[in-house]
């Protein structure tokens, strides 16, 4: 018994409307499908929703509730910003490039290209304040990777005991980290 893949990822919205055309303008995702329904199917509980999905490539989707009869949406005060994210992978710098120029002369906050070794990201929010990155593989992610598969347990366990970061992968953002020396 094992996972085939996820069926879909879904979050909250402020407006339905304004993410499929948010997602479709700055990520190029397809609209795909859209439920409403006045009582909830799992719950059976009456509140009235708009459930949209989109394509993010690969058979990937992403999800969206508007829930107008709920309170506004707001995110777990405890947790860092930079924490809740969803990250989209796209096919090298180049176009990673593209896209942070995109969402850019569109008038959205990026942050970064952010070097993590294995791979590069950009970082920026949709219009319903959801963390979204997009990131590129390093041309060299597939031998750091095995050097990242070598000790993920070890780091685990240092981990579990202590609660404070393992050094067996420093070298992995050795390199953005210098930028605060």
């Amino acid at each position: 018994m094992k996972i085939e893949q996820i069926h879909h990822v879904a979050y909250r919205c402020n407006d339905a409307k304004e993410t499929v055309e948010w997602y479709g303008k700055m990520l190029n995702m397809d609209f795909i499908l859209a439920i409403a329904e006045d009582k909830v199917p799992s719950t059976h509980e009456p509140d009235p929703y708009m459930h949209l999905f989109l394509d993010a490539g690969n058979g990937n989707v992403l999800a969206f509730f508007e829930l107008p009869t709920k309170p506004k949406m707001g995110r777990d005060p405890n947790t860092p910003v930079w924490v809740q994210h969803i990250a989209f992978k796209v096919k090298d710098r180049d176009t990673l490039i593209e896209f942070k120029e995109h969402l850019e002369a569109n008038g959205v906050e990026v942050l970064g290209i952010t070097d993590h070794s294995l791979f590069h990201s950009i970082y920026f929010f949709d219009p319903s304040g959801h963390r979204v990155e997009l990131a590129c593989p390093d041309p060299e992610e597939e031998a750091m990777l095995a050097r990242m598969d070598e000790v993920k347990w070890d780091m685990l366990e240092e981990w579990s005991q202590t609660k404070k970061a393992p050094k067996h992968a420093d070298w992995l953002h050795a390199k953005e980290l210098e930028k605060d020396t």
